[in-house]
């Protein structure tokens, strides 16, 4: 696995342990921890899709002249994504533990599905396109913030 698929598989992986604490959180009806938790899931999870959309999407669409293919697709699922996230955390401030947790769930399904298509398709094709790229695009992906 190439050095930019890794990075954004594990980035991946670490908003999937953010989550899963979050769902554990309001499980139990703690609704303190809950907050911060979300909020830092939050916060990876719109980190991760603003790597994605303002710095890798734009550099392989200019140098495949694919705008219109698989990116477009992730980008329409980064936004059904956030659209659940704000219902999740509109949930989370009522303390409407079964409403968040069916919203979870739904993120939850999005995700995985999402997740799968970007690491077993799109990351190979970004490897490919962009590998001469890498040392710089890790260092401008470690600075992106939300």
């Amino acid at each position: 696995m190439n050095r930019l698929s890794h990075y954004l598989t594990g980035d991946h992986n670490r908003c999937d342990d953010l989550f899963a604490e979050t769902e554990n959180t309001v499980a139990d009806g703690d609704w303190v921890n809950a907050t911060a938790a979300f909020m830092a899931f939050r916060k990876a999870l719109l980190r991760h899709f603003a790597i994605e959309d303002e710095l890798l999407f734009p550099l392989f669409e200019e140098r495949t002249g694919m705008a219109s293919g698989p990116t477009m697709v992730m980008r329409s699922e980064h936004a059904q994504m956030t659209g659940v996230l704000a219902a999740m955390s509109q949930a989370l401030e009522n303390r409407a533990g079964n409403d968040y947790l069916g919203h979870a769930e739904t993120l939850l399904m999005l995700m995985r599905q999402h997740n799968i298509k970007e690491e077993q398709i799109l990351y190979p094709m970004i490897d490919r396109v962009m590998s001469d790229e890498e040392d710089s695009l890790l260092s401008r992906m470690e600075h992106v913030a939300t």
